[in-house]
């Protein structure tokens, strides 16, 4: 059987994508993403003209470079984001949607 036609057998249509609802709670934050948020404005002064690409690199090396000291912080807001998600989660749930959360 040709490969192309093994493709279009799974592929799915444009209609196929179930709509997410927007009264749907917001997932949590990660840890690097806390430390992204609080740490882009700086990279950007210290880089002026700095690509919207070479951004992320630069925040990616600093995390890195990150002790597991240095990170905790970030790791309790991530997991106190979590918590909130779980619990509106668990609240949008019980509030009559049957719907599947991703």
């Amino acid at each position: 059987m040709p490969k192309a036609a093994a493709k279009s057998k799974t592929k799915a249509t444009r209609g196929d994508k179930k709509k997410k609802d927007p009264n749907a709670p917001k997932r949590g934050l990660s840890a690097y993403m806390f430390f992204a948020n609080e740490q882009r404005e700086n990279v950007r002064e210290e880089n002026p003209g700095i690509s919207f690409g070479q951004v992320g690199k630069v925040l990616g090396d600093k995390w890195k470079a990150l002790s597991e000291k240095q990170r905790e912080p970030y790791e309790k807001k991530a997991a106190a984001d979590k918590k909130r998600y779980e619990d509106e989660k668990a609240k949008y749930n019980a509030g009559g949607s049957d719907e599947d959360e991703d």
